[in-house]
C-alpha cells in the first residue's frame, strides 16, 4: 500500500519517539539471549559458534565539550581495549545500538553524537562552523576529556573523514582501524557524485538540486535500502527517525554547510593514503555491497595502502549493521583477537588540553553561503 504524503510526514515527525520505545524493547530482549551463529562467509571465525550479547553495561551520558553538550553511549569494561565508534550521515550513535551489546563483553565501546546530530547540541550554522575539521576537533577534545589516549577506530560514512583526521593528528593513539562504507579514495565516488562536485564548484546554482535529497524522507529511506534485494530486513522506523531529525529547524543549513565542506575530504585523500602506507595500521574493511552512496571498488582500494588489510563484502547496504550486525560482530571479534590488538593500561589518564595536532587551531573561517532567494 502506498503511503500518503501526510502519513509519511507524520511518521517522520514521530520517528524519534518510535525508535526510542523500540530501543528499550531491544535492550531488554538482547539481555536475555545469545545471538548470531557464525555466517558461512566467515567460516572459521574465532572458533566461536555464537556471539555473547551484553546489554547490561550500556549507559547513556552527556559531556560538555567546547561549550557543547555531546551525547554518547558507553559499554563494556573500562579497562578493556576501547573501540571509538564514529557514525555516518544522517545517523547518530543510535546506528551502533545493536552492535554494542555484541562486543561489550570484550571491549570498551564509546559512541559519541557529533554536534548537529542525534542527541548532541545543534547550534545554528550562524554560530557554529559545520566543517569536518571542526567536528573532528570536537571529537578529539571529547576523547581527551574522557581520558582516551588509545583506541580502535570504527568509522562509517562521515565517520571516515573524522576518524582519519584523528589518525593523522595522533597516530600514536590508533591501535587499529575498522572501515565500514567510508571513503578515502576517488574509487569510492561514482557517477552519482558528478552533481555533488558541481555543487562544490557553484553552490548557489546547485544547492536546490542537491540538498533536498539529503534531507528528505525518501532520501533517508534509499540511503538504507540501496539496491538490497531484502527490503524486509530493514526497519522503516530507522529512516523515519532520521527524517524527523533532518526536518528540525536549522538542519537544512547545517547539513548543506557540512556537505559543502565534504570537498575538503576529497582533497585530503592523498594525505590519508600516505598516512595508511606509512603507519600500516591493522585494517579491517567491512563493506555493504548494496550501498547507493559509495562505489564498491573503494573496498579493495584500501589494499593499495595496506596490502594485508582484511576486506569483507557483506550482503548489506550503506548501513551494513541494518542487515548484517551479527556477521559484522563476528568479523570484528575475530580480526581483533587474531591481531592481538591491545591498548595501554593507563588508557584513561587525562590528557593535556593543548595536545599537539591540527585540532588545537581555532575553527576555520565561515564558509561563504549563497544569498537567500
Amino acid at each position: 500500500m502506498t503511503r500518503s504524503p501526510t502519513h509519511s510526514r507524520n511518521a517522520a515527525v514521530n520517528g524519534r519517539n518510535i525508535v526510542r520505545r523500540r530501543a528499550v524493547s531491544l535492550a531488554l530482549a538482547s539481555a536475555l539471549v545469545t545471538t548470531g551463529a557464525a555466517p558461512s562467509s566467515a567460516a572459521g571465525v574465532a572458533g566461536e559458534a555464537s556471539v555473547p550479547s551484553r546489554s547490561a553495561t550500556t549507559t547513556f551520558h552527556t559531556a560538555t565539550v567546547d561549550g557543547l553538550k555531546i551525547f554518547y553511549r558507553e559499554a563494556g569494561p573500562k579497562d578493556a581495549p576501547t573501540i571509538l565508534l564514529l557514525h555516518g550521515y544522517p545517523s547518530s550513535s543510535r546506528m551502533f545500538a545493536t552492535l554494542i551489546p555484541l562486543l561489550a563483553d570484550r571491549y570498551h565501546l564509546v559512541a559519541p553524537d557529533y554536534p548537529g546530530f542525534g542527541e548532541s547540541d545543534a547550534p545554528p550554522a550562524s554560530q557554529f562552523h559545520y566543517t569536518f575539521d571542526h567536528l573532528a576537533r570536537v571529537v578529539d577534545d571529547f576523547t581527551q576529556q574522557l581520558g582516551l589516549h588509545s583506541y580502535i577506530l570504527y568509522q562509517q560514512d562521515y565517520g571516515g573523514p573524522i576518524g582519519m583526521r584523528l589518525a593523522v593528528a595522533h597516530p600514536e593513539r590508533v591501535a587499529a582501524i575498522i572501515v565500514q562504507n567510508a571513503v578515502a579514495h576517488e574509487d569510492g565516488l561514482g557517477p552519482a557524485w558528478d552533481i555533488r562536485r558541481a555543487f562544490w564548484k557553484d553552490r548557489a546554482a546547485y544547492e536546490d538540486k542537491v540538498i533536498p535529497g539529503f534531507t528528505s524522507l525518501e532520501g533517508a529511506r534509499m540511503r538504507h535500502l540501496g539496491s538490497s534485494p531484502r527490503h524486509e530486513r530493514y526497519d522503516p522506523e530507522v529512516w523515519e527517525w532520521e527524517a524527523a531529525h533532518l526536518s528540525q529547524p536549522g538542519q537544512r543549513q547545517i547539513q548543506s554547510d557540512l556537505f559543502f565542506d565534504y570537498q575538503t575530504n576529497v582533497a585530503d585523500y592523498p594525505s590519508w593514503q600516505a598516512w595508511l602506507k606509512r603507519h600500516h595500521p591493522p585494517l579491517l574493511v567491512l563493506w555493504g555491497k548494496y550501498d547507493p552512496s559509495f562505489a564498491l571498488p573503494e573496498a579493495q582500494a584500501y589494499r593499495r595502502d595496506v596490502p594485508d588489510a582484511e576486506v569483507h563484502l557483506l550482503d548489506a547496504g550503506h548501513f551494513a549493521l541494518d542487515e548484517k550486525v551479527d556477521e559484522a560482530a563476528m568479523l570484528i571479534r575475530d580480526f581483533l583477537a587474531r591481531r592481538k590488538i591491545e591498548v595501554g593500561a593507563s588508557r584513561r589518564s587525562v590528557l593535556p588540553r593543548a595536545a599537539s595536532g591540527r585540532f588545537a587551531a581555532p575553527p576555520p573561517p565561515e564558509i561563504t553561503r549563497p544569498s537567500a532567494a
